[in-house]
């Protein structure tokens, strides 16, 4: 197979090598010496093959820089003593213990706030309800307000009972979530 150089005209050549006047033609009808041709067509197929192995070289090996920073890299591993780590596990305790415990006591405040609420509103509640109640065709505007005042003491006790579940709720799950960091930390 020839190479794509060595199709170049060789007609229009001139040779310098002494091939005998029956090779010789003029510079219109210049015929090459077979050697020298098949000299020329190898030198280029070598060039053209060259030229292939460096490109597949160079796709291969483009990728080099990085693989060899990533196979410099190295993975280092730290063995510490039991004695470091119950050192940590003491600080931490220091740092997070005392935070607990302020959020452990907001709750129950707030917990006490609502309570003390919520006994208010049930003796609001009360008080109305043994108030006797006259019927309803000879009620004035104060009664009607009065009804009203205690329908929306009724839902705000409601609401009060519901928020005093949820905080306690919350205060049980704080104080579980304590006794685990305390007993992991131990």
């Amino acid at each position: 197979m020839q190479s794509r150089l060595s199709r170049a005209h060789l007609k229009a050549r001139e040779s310098v090598f002494a091939g005998g006047p029956d090779l010789y033609r003029g510079e219109n009808q210049a015929i090459c010496p077979p050697n020298l041709a098949e000299c020329v067509a190898a030198m280029e197929d070598c060039c053209e093959e060259a030229y292939e192995a460096q490109k597949f070289l160079r796709h291969g090996t483009q990728d080099f820089p990085r693989m060899n920073k990533v196979l410099e890299s190295q993975r280092v591993f730290l063995l510490v003593d039991e004695g470091t780590i119950r050192r940590y596990k003491a600080d931490l305790i220091d740092e997070i213990e005392p935070a607990i415990a302020e959020l452990i006591e907001r709750a129950e405040h707030g917990l006490k706030n609502l309570i003390k609420k919520e006994s208010a509103l049930k003796a609001k509640v009360e008080a109305a309800q043994a108030r006797p109640l006259r019927p309803a065709v000879g009620t004035t505007t104060t009664q009607k307000q009065e009804a009203r005042r205690l329908q929306m003491l009724a839902k705000q006790r409601e609401r009060l009972d519901e928020e005093v579940r949820q905080l306690e709720a919350e205060v049980q799950a704080l104080e579980r979530g304590a006794a685990k960091t305390k007993r992991r930390l131990r």
